[in-house]
This record gives structure tokens, C-alpha cells and sequence, in this order.
């Protein structure tokens, strides 16, 4: 499919209109913005033969190697990053998302769907929505993942907050807290999962800003565009710092859960020892008078049996109120 953004009013600036173009439909000449979501061949080389570039598939985009992510050939700048799609679903994902610009115009190619390009084709929609030219609609479009970025950690934070109070919280019953342990062991799981994609993201998108900023000291770029890409470099290195920081809140915290679940097993081990050292005693003495010597003299004494019971009842009770005389109860 190929969505075009281009401009809807000559007089009003920053006002794109949006429309998924037909299959027989050229690209019109004006067409700021290309997006190409989930290209088949056909559309691929329609792209090509409008803008004299080759469009990376979907292999390309998996790629590890920078100078296969991050290069100019024949008049554009290829940056393909990764971004953080489905978070708010049980299973977040990290998708490739490739920028191309050449000309004025910004093609972006995705196999994905992640929420700040509906957010910003929004936002484009409107007047002074966006920019006039390729590689400010990239800025806008950046800012807006960034906003994205910053909703994700800050949901994140809050849940972790909530977290952190019920892993600490006291005077629950035991039943309960077994429970709750496993269910914040769960989220906590799924918690870091996704922090840690974000942070991923983060990081491709700073090496991608840092490319894109290198490229704009050999163009003529407005002074206002430097001045905002080296903002949104500020803003990411922010954001970094906080997932840095909710990442190892995390840890944190699987580390006390861990703990106190191990604080638990322990007291189970802890009540079956005490147990058999209280049993240890009784077994001891029934031992003793179930041995078949001719000459015991307790077998003679009337009073042997009741006393056997009584020494063994005794020696039950004394381990445990000594036990709970200490504390270890």
C-alpha cells in the first residue's frame, strides 16, 4: 500500500492531505511524503521509477552492519532504524522502519504499524501541522516517535511504582502473598521486556539522528532544522537515561521479590526442621521401650506406661516452647 502526504492548500503551510494511492494511480510530482506500508514488487518499483532510488526490502532491513542501515547512494540518505511496535499488547515487538530522503521529498518503507506515524499523519492533517520540505516532516516525524517513546516510559513508570508498592507491602496472608509474588514476578517480566526494546529503540534512533546530523553540515540546511536535531538529540539522551534508570528499578525489584520468596521458603524449611527436632525426642524414648530386653524395669512398674506417655508428651513440648522462647518461631 502507498500513502501519499502533499500539500492541501498553497496558502495555508504545514497542511498535508492524506490518500492511499490506486494501483493504476502515478505518484503525483508534488508528494512530500511517500509511505509505503507493506510494499508489494509492483509498488516498490513504482517508487523506484519516481525518484531514481532503490527501495530496501524487507531482508535489507534486518540487517546488523551500520554502513548497511546508514548510507547516500546516487542522491539519497538511506537510515533505517528500529522502532517499538504493539506496546500495548501482552507481546511488544521491535520492527525496521527505513527513512529515505531525496530531493524534497521523505519516503519512509515499514512492514509495521507503530502508533507515531498515525499520530503525526494527525498531526499533519492540520495547519502548521509539518513542514514544507522532506527533511522537516523527518524532524516532525521524529519528534513524534520521541513523544511516543516518552508515553511508553512514562506508563512504564507508573506501573512499576504500583509494583514496587505491592512487592512491599506487609500483613498479607501467606495464601495470598504466594500468589501476589508470582503475578509481580510476571509483570515484572513483561515490564522489562518492554523497557528494554524501548531502550534498543532509543539507541538505533540516536545512531540514525547522529548520521542524519553528520549529513546536514554537507548540505544546506537551515540553521532552525540543526538547532531542532540537535534538541531532539538532547530529548533522546534523556529519555535513554530514564529507561537506563527504570531498567535497573527493575532489577531491583525482581531482586527483593526473589528475596522475599526465598525469605518464605525458608521459613517453610525452617517449620519442618523445627518439626522433626520436636518428634525427635518421642521417637527416641518409644524406641527405647519398644526393645525386647527380659530385664527393663520399667515393663514391671504399673505406673510404666502412663509415664512413657508423659516423657514422650514432654519431651514434644519443651523443643517447641524453647523454640519460641528464642524466636526462631
Amino acid at each position: 500500500m502507498i500513502i501519499i502526504h502533499q500539500p492541501q492548500d498553497a496558502v495555508t503551510p504545514g497542511l498535508l492531505g492524506r490518500r492511499v494511492l490506486a494501483d493504476h494511480e502515478p505518484i503525483p510530482t508534488d508528494a512530500l511524503w511517500i509511505d509505503l506500508v507493506r510494499p508489494t514488487v509492483e509498488e516498490d518499483r513504482k517508487t523506484e521509477r519516481f525518484l531514481g532510488i532503490e527501495v530496501p526490502t524487507r531482508e535489507d532491513q534486518q540487517d546488523i552492519e551500520p554502513s548497511e542501515l546508514l548510507y547516500a547512494e546516487h542522491g539519497a540518505r538511506y537510515l533505517t532504524t528500529r522502532l517499538l511496535t504493539k506496546a500495548d499488547e501482552d507481546e511488544p515487538e521491535l520492527a525496521g522502519i527505513t527513512f529515505i530522503l531525496k530531493d524534497n521529498a521523505l519516503v519512509t518503507v515499514r512492514y509495521a504499524d507503530p502508533r507515531a506515524f498515525s499520530m503525526f499523519s494527525q498531526k499533519a492533517a492540520r495547519p502548521f501541522g509539518c513542514g514544507r520540505t522532506g527533511e522537516e516532516i523527518l524532524g516532525g516525524l521524529v519528534e513524534t516517535i520521541m513523544d511516543r517513546a516518552a508515553d511508553i516510559l512514562q506508563l512504564a513508570g507508573e506501573r512499576i511504582d504500583g509494583l514496587s508498592r505491592s512487592v512491599f507491602r506487609t500483613g498479607q496472608d501467606p495464601g495470598a502473598r504466594n500468589a501476589e509474588y508470582q503475578d509481580t514476578l510476571r509483570a515484572l517480566g513483561h515490564w522489562g521486556d518492554l523497557i528494554s526494546k524501548q531502550r534498543e529503540s532509543l539507541v538505533s534512533i540516536e545512531r540514525t539522528l547522529l548520521f542524519l546530523s553528520a549529513s546536514y553540515r554537507a548540505t544546506k540546511v537551515p540553521k532552525d532544522l540543526r538547532d531542532q536535531m540537535r534538541t531532539t538529540l538532547r530529548d533522546l539522551q534523556s529519555l535513554e537515561e530514564h529507561a537506563t534508570f527504570q531498567a535497573n528499578k527493575i532489577q531491583f525489584l525482581l531482586d527483593a521479590t526473589l528475596g522475599l520468596v526465598n525469605l518464605e521458603q525458608n521459613n517453610i524449611i525452617k517449620l519442618f526442621s523445627v518439626m522433626a527436632v520436636v518428634f525427635m525426642p518421642p521417637t527416641l524414648i518409644a524406641s527405647i521401650y519398644g526393645m525386647n530386653f527380659k530385664h527393663m524395669p520399667e515393663l514391671e512398674s504399673t505406673l510404666g506406661y502412663p509415664l512413657a506417655l508423659v516423657l514422650m508428651v514432654g519431651a514434644a513440648v519443651a523443643p517447641y516452647f524453647f523454640f519460641r522462647w528464642k524466636r526462631w518461631l
